[in-house]
């Protein structure tokens, strides 16, 4: 079904459309057989991948979906994960990929409220104690995605697409049309679902393409989940070049450098505790991982000393690359020539299709120096928050989108993260970021990690209030980690009360749910605001 019934204009759109099923076709076009993906023993070439998400779009069109369908992905990282993603982008559906670390309660949320009609899940999922009742309550259409199974044994994904065409589906598609629906992680509430284009996903991977230097000789791991956005972000920017994509369900440091030694990796992705783990291993230094041309870490800064031994021992060309589900990673990268210049928490520059600014209140950008909201302006910008419109209009007052996160420029131009805008703690008149304080707290020899919060105070409009988990067989007492924070904070930042817990609330991916912590002790200073 077509959009307009004129032939001239239709045929225009399709001439000049961009969509991201497309690009796996115009890859196949030109790199027919090379090597598209490795999983394991197995390895599928540029036209094999083609041909099975052909069928697949093929299939989702024969059940009776029509273009604009949402379907969910529940699975780790394969190629049958790509192929469901690349069938559906073909089918001119819309992609929903799930968290499927989440609860089952979180993950009916995201399965009810993008209103999904057909689900896609590996079968260790779907038999889940807690996600298979759940399933089998919401009654929606399921096909298993990856089996348990020999390299040879037909996938159920396969077998639903015997007999259908191998060529791709003539679909008309619009590239502002919604192609997929992802939800954020839900560290300040209920998750958000983030709607973005073919046009925003396939400029980000554009630019991600120029920003790592990916050509058709490169080979990118992919060892994050696929249904996070940065690490979709990089394989699909793989694919886009004709190089190679390494998939590996899970970390574990002996098989991911087994990996890039077997398969000359150059591009790899990861978290700095992975990064850490490859150096401490005891095979690393008889590892030949030459290979290796770019490294990016995310989430978190890198400790200097583990920086100037991963760039001495690991990789010559390392750098931070940061963005959001909302504006299509990356959006800033803290570039390899930086690295050693500078350390702490910056982001580095705005990459290449997105401008980005610090912004004030009133919505004035403010220059280098001064602290304010950072803002972007791109087309990897999402279309809105999937029914929530008001949520949509407040991040995108004064025309530019609006991260949530404070930061500044520095003399140089560097941006420098401070805090996420809802833990900047307003306090006695003064702002303290959280993370100048958490990263105090870390110092101490006995935390593992550390979260801060403003709580309510009569005085002090916000008390800043510290909580801390201990490292494994250590100890320390509330009086100890305020007197190691004494000579290292100003007085208003100084926490007013501080509290040990066995563990904090976490997202699936690992972060500190803040919210949660503010709820619970809402009620820390009840005496104290009493009139």
């Amino acid at each position: 079904m077509t959009k307009s019934m004129d032939p001239a204009a239709v045929s225009r759109r399709v001439i000049r459309r961009v969509a991201l099923g497309d690009n796996l076709t115009h890859a196949a076009r030109v790199h027919d057989q090379a090597l598209a993906l490795v999983d394991g023993d197995e390895r599928v070439s540029y036209a094999d991948l083609e041909t099975q998400a052909n069928r697949f779009a093929q299939h989702l069109l024969a059940k009776g979906l029509a273009p604009g369908s949402k379907v969910a992905v529940l699975g780790n990282n394969s190629i049958e994960f790509l192929v469901a993603c690349y069938g559906i982008f073909k089918a001119g559906m819309v992609w929903v990929p799930v968290n499927h670390m989440l609860a089952a309660d979180g993950v009916r949320y995201v399965l009810e409220h993008a209103e999904v009609a057909y689900v896609l899940i590996d079968d260790v999922l779907a038999a889940r104690s807690d996600l298979a009742p759940m399933l089998a309550d919401l009654g929606l259409p399921t096909l298993i995605l990856r089996p348990g199974r020999a390299a040879d044994e037909v996938t159920p994904l396969r077998q639903a697409s015997q007999g259908r065409a191998d060529a791709p589906p003539e679909v008309d598609i619009d590239d502002d049309d919604l192609v997929l629906i992802m939800y954020t992680s839900g560290t300040t509430g209920r998750q958000k679902g983030v709607m973005h284009s073919h046009l925003s996903v396939h400029s980000a991977l554009v630019s991600n393409v120029a920003e790592l230097l990916l050509s058709r000789d490169s080979i990118n791991f992919a060892v994050l989940p696929l249904f996070h956005c940065a690490q979709f972000a990089g394989t699909a920017a793989a694919l886009l070049t004709g190089g190679s994509a390494i998939l590996q369900r899970g970390f574990d440091a002996e098989k991911v450098m087994e990996a890039i030694e077997r398969e000359r990796v150059t591009h790899f992705t990861g978290l700095p505790l992975m990064y850490a783990a490859m150096l401490q291993s005891p095979t690393r230094p008889s590892r030949d991982l030459s290979s290796l041309q770019q490294c990016v870490y995310g989430m978190a800064p890198m400790p200097k000393p583990v920086l100037e031994r991963l760039i001495a021992e690991i990789c010559p060309n390392f750098s931070l690359g940061s963005g959001q589900t909302e504006a299509f990673p990356v959006t800033t990268r803290f570039r390899p020539e930086q690295q050693l210049q500078r350390f702490g928490a910056y982001w580095g520059q705005a990459c290449m299709l997105n401008d980005m600014a610090i912004m004030d209140e009133s919505g004035r950008l403010l220059p280098r120096g001064e602290i304010g909201e950072i803002v972007h302006r791109g087309p990897n910008v999402m279309l809105g928050y999937y029914k929530d419109p008001e949520a949509t209009a407040a991040v995108s007052a004064f025309g530019w989108h609006h991260t949530g996160d404070m930061g500044m420029f520095d003399a140089d131009g560097q941006l420098l993260f401070l805090d996420r805008k809802k833990d900047l703690i307003k306090t006695g008149g003064e702002n303290v970021p959280s993370i100048k304080v958490e990263e105090v707290l870390l110092r101490h020899p006995a935390v593992a990690n550390a979260a801060v919060v403003g709580l309510a105070h009569l005085r002090w409009g916000e008390a800043v209030s510290a909580f801390v988990v201990l490292k494994p067989g250590m100890s320390a007492a509330p009086e100890e980690l305020i007197e190691h924070c004494r000579p290292l904070l100003g007085g208003f930042e100084m926490p007013k009360a501080l509290r040990v817990l066995p563990e904090f609330p976490m997202t699936p991916t690992g972060k500190i749910q803040k919210h949660l912590i503010k709820r619970e002790y809402e009620d820390l200073f009840a005496s104290e605001n009493r009139v």
